[in-house]
């Protein structure tokens, strides 16, 4: 997340460390370090939920691993070649596995 007040805050930073949870932040000063997360939460805030209401939690629960599934395994994203990310995923691991044989 970004490094606002309310993440740094040390109450939060409890909480978090109550669940085993570790947070991730941008580097101080730098807003490009989460420019990723940025994005990917903006696509699927409206490619698949902007103006939607759903009548119960698990149904919007469902639609957001829907989606994560969609963007994951089948969404083709041009700067990993127009590969998934899980395809590019695979044939790092494959070229990773081949180099150390």
């Amino acid at each position: 997340s970004d490094r606002g007040a309310q993440y740094c805050s040390h109450e939060f930073q409890r909480v978090l460390r109550g669940y085993g949870m570790r947070s991730s932040m941008s580097r101080k000063g730098n807003c490009w370090d989460n420019a990723p997360t940025e994005s990917l939460w903006g696509h699927l805030k409206v490619g698949r939920l902007h103006g939607r209401k759903f009548a119960t939690l698990r149904q919007a629960m469902d639609e957001v691993v829907a989606w994560m599934t969609f963007y994951n395994y089948r969404r083709l994203h041009s700067s990993l070649g127009y590969l998934s990310p899980m395809q590019y995923e695979q044939r790092w691991h494959a070229a990773q596995h081949k180099n150390a044989a």
